[in-house]
């Protein structure tokens, strides 16, 4: 069954950066209005503050706060070229200044795209899923309807997910089956096969982390220094308690010799 993960997607986007980068098709230093034609000059805004959350735009795309039902069905093409037109008028932080932003990473996975001429869906095979060797669409923000874990409502029947299918993929839009997210994590962050982990990451004592959350499902990606692993997803219940059962979970399971996996415990 293939599972939302939300802001984890946030791991792809960046990564499929910093592959980009690596190739020499754009450079992370480089602002935006280089890539963008329609961003007004002068706004100081870097591909790597727009994946570092550093880029001073808000959380939000205008508009997402008004319909908790399904939040960013509203954030669409049109509504995100808007704001590139106006970007100087959207940034309410400070350039340089840590804000986490959604909004950024939907700017950052356009910049992707319209710099590349290839959607999303072609940079993640491509450039991510490929090199860890999963098949194209193993992370995908289309699955199969009938492989889909969702929360159920009344009389069982399923609840619907936030339409996360538009600009906003970028920033959350991914599915994928536990297998598969957890392959991600140790190929990306443990494994390293694509080098230095992307500055997607959360970075925090020793360790890298990242939390997603949709409408009706969290999930959790964490990496020890020393190799220890967790990847959690959970239906209902709140983001914050997935984060601290996971959190719990990898700093008390025990690191075992290579080739004999992880010792799991209760939370």
């Amino acid at each position: 069954m293939f599972v939302e993960l939300g802001s984890l997607t946030k791991l792809v986007t960046g990564t499929v950066l910093t592959q980009l980068a690596e190739a020499g098709e754009l450079s992370l230093d480089e602002p935006l209005e280089h890539r963008l034609d329609e961003v007004p000059k002068g706004t100081g805004v870097t591909l790597r503050h727009l994946a570092e959350h550093t880029s001073g735009l808000p959380r939000l795309p205008p508009g997402t706060e008004t319909s908790a039902l399904d939040p960013y069905a509203s954030f669409t093409e049109p509504v995100l070229h808007e704001v590139l037109r106006g970007l100087d008028k959207a940034i309410t932080g400070t350039v340089g200044s840590k804000e986490y932003s959604n909004l950024g990473y939907a700017v950052l996975g356009h910049v992707l795209t319209a710099s590349t001429g290839r959607t999303f869906q072609q940079l993640t095979d491509a450039h991510v899923l490929a090199p860890l060797g999963l098949p194209a669409g193993a992370a995908t923000a289309e699955p199969p309807s009938g492989r889909r874990l969702v929360a159920t409502g009344l009389l069982g029947r399923p609840r619907r997910t936030w339409t996360m299918s538009g600009p906003i993929l970028p920033a959350g839009g991914l599915w994928a089956t536990p297998s598969t997210a957890a392959r991600l994590v140790v190929g990306l962050a443990v494994d390293r096969v694509l080098g230095d982990p992307a500055p997607a990451w959360q970075r925090g004592g020793q360790a890298l982390w990242h939390l997603g959350a949709t409408r009706d499902a969290s999930a959790f990606a964490g990496v020890h220094e020393d190799g220890r692993w967790i990847f959690v997803h959970r239906l209902r219940g709140s983001p914050d308690r997935t984060e601290r059962l996971a959190v719990k979970m990898l700093l008390e399971c025990r690191r075992q010799p290579e080739g004999e996996g992880f010792t799991e415990r209760p939370a």
